[in-house]
């Protein structure tokens, strides 16, 4: 039988909870006053009625381009309880990146932090769409706005007068409708905006509140972007599906990680990518264990990382999840399955199907084989409805009738889904799978090592993929001998894995959410500066 999906839409889940949770604590901003269901319900009201006398409607676009902050919800809750499309901007984009996203969406009614203001200028006469920009009302300074030649910029104040009254046509928004556009920062061409209706939105957060077992006793910490699904979704609307509280944060900040969650007995808490290794780098203090948390999501982790964390923080469990803007979370660790690093868990075969196939042939591999992972829904409007604006790139990747991931993984004989890699970032040698989360977990746990990534490229000789890591050495660490690295590394990893050029580097890039863009690595190669084992006469012993 089909979902009754009749109340995922997020403005009626806030109403709901402010009907049946009312005056319980829901949602703070760092050290600021906590807001319970009731106020966040009102201060939606305020956003959706303002909004709507600027005339924004049914399926209308607003730019949101926002540090975290409330605002960020209370525009979201609004928006949702009018019809309209909230389109979260990665706070990073300037120039053609920004013009890009605000021309594919054609927002002509933006909510931006001052500090971005400038970037809009630069960009003014190709963003003809843009109208008028509102800033935050405690960082308005009408006296020191940049010189916009046509954009007018606007006190977000003016909005949130908007009065409280209850908006009859939020009842006629469905599950089915598009309630924002996420933009993912892929590797290659320009990024692409994910058509998200509101039945996809709430799965996002129903999901975890699932497979990490939340009640209303749950206290969640958020220093994840907004406009990325991990915060704003998997956290903040887990929150309110479920009816708990949480504590948003600016931004993630590895230095007072802990003391943060201790200061606001924080029950769960994620983390993402090489947030771990940043986390477990900080100095060891006797209140670390001095903490309320029940459970961490680290997406993705070693078995040492684990353990390292788990012993460091008094960690009870873990759990890891594999997802997409795209396509959700359709493999999730249920809470009573074993706690196996590298593992994502089952298929959520209630809302998915998912199969793992040869990334040529779109056939599925024999299990334990390691191929692309598929995914395709079973409930409607539970899954990204398109890309906007790019609808051969939305065929391209539902080709076969399947969402093409691009991430490697592969599925044991107990139905269990492990994540490999992108399969863009896996590098293959020798006939080999080579998994570079896997070779930069062995190198990271070097002590003089702070940073490093392994990507593929091409040998000078004979065209095939090779291994390069590159790091980042420890403040004062000295400068290891690459055979030395090579020494430390060999016995700890497979011999075809091992990198065959090492490079010391000052900077690795990466996106705001701390993921390591592998694409630009690779197409910078090999620098004059890379150390190449087979030149120095350095033998891999097997």
């Amino acid at each position: 039988m089909a979902a009754d999906k009749s109340g995922w839409v997020v403005g009626k889940v806030l109403a709901e909870q402010a009907r049946s949770r009312g005056d319980a604590p829901f949602i703070r901003f760092e050290d600021g006053p906590m807001h319970s269901f009731a106020e966040a319900h009102l201060l939606s009201n305020r956003a959706g009625n303002g909004y709507a006398a600027l005339g924004v409607g049914f399926g209308d676009n607003v730019a949101v381009m926002l540090n975290n902050r409330l605002e960020y919800l209370w525009s979201w809750f609004g928006l949702s309880r009018i019809g309209g499309v909230l389109v979260g901007i990665n706070t990073a984009l300037k120039g053609t990146f920004l013009t890009h996203v605000l021309s594919n969406t054609k927002a002509r009614i933006g909510l931006f932090e001052p500090e971005y203001l400038p970037w809009l200028v630069e960009i003014e006469d190709t963003i003809p769409d843009m109208e008028v920009v509102y800033v935050p009302g405690g960082v308005y300074d009408a006296g020191n706005l940049p010189p916009f030649k046509r954009i007018q910029v606007r006190n977000f104040d003016d909005i949130m007068a908007g009065g409280e009254a209850e908006i009859p046509s939020a009842d006629d928004i469905s599950y089915r409708d598009i309630g924002m556009i996420m933009f993912t920062s892929g590797t290659t061409g320009p990024s692409k905006g994910a058509l998200m209706p509101h039945g996809h939105l709430y799965l996002f957060g129903h999901c975890m509140q699932v497979h990490l077992g939340m009640t209303t006793e749950d206290h969640y910490y958020i220093p994840m972007p907004l406009f990325h699904a991990q915060g704003i979704l998997m956290q903040l609307y887990a929150t309110l599906i479920t009816g708990g509280s949480a504590v948003l944060v600016r931004q993630f900040r590895a230095t007072t990680w802990i003391d943060d969650i201790r200061k606001h007995k924080a029950t769960l808490a994620n983390l993402l990518g090489v947030m771990n290794d940043f986390v477990l780098r900080q100095e060891v203090k006797e209140t670390d264990t001095d903490n309320n948390l029940r459970m961490v999501c680290a997406v993705p982790v070693t078995e040492e990382t684990m353990q390292a964390l788990r012993s460091r923080f008094a960690i009870p469990k873990f759990n890891e999840i594999f997802g997409m803007t795209e396509c959700n979370l359709p493999v999730c660790r249920p809470l009573g399955a074993p706690e196996e690093a590298g593992c994502s868990g089952k298929v959520w075969d209630e809302y998915f199907e998912v199969i793992i196939a040869d990334p040529d042939t779109d056939e599925e591999v024999a299990t334990g084989e390691v191929g692309e992972i598929l995914v395709r829904p079973k409930e409607p409007y539970c899954f990204m409805q398109g890309y906007n604006g790019m609808p051969e790139r939305t065929v391209e990747t539902w080709r076969n009738f399947w969402f093409h991931t691009g991430d490697a993984g592969r599925m044991d004989e107990r139905g269990y889904v492990w994540y490999i890699d992108r399969i863009k970032d896996t590098i293959r040698r020798r006939g080999e799978n080579i998994s570079s989360f896997e070779v930069e977990a062995v190198f990271l746990d070097h002590e003089a090592i702070a940073e490093c990534a392994a990507v593929a490229v091409k040998a000078e000789e004979g065209g095939e993929d090779e291994v390069l890591i590159c790091i980042i050495l420890e403040k004062g660490a000295d400068t290891p001998k690459p055979e030395d690295l090579l020494d430390y590394a060999t016995p700890r990893m497979p011999y075809f894995a091992v990198p065959r050029y090492i490079d010391y580097v000052t900077e690795i890039p990466t996106t705001p959410t701390a993921k390591i863009q592998k694409n630009k690595l690779r197409e910078r190669g090999l620098s004059a500066s890379a150390w190449d084992r087979d030149v120095a006469g350095y033998k891999v012993k097997r």
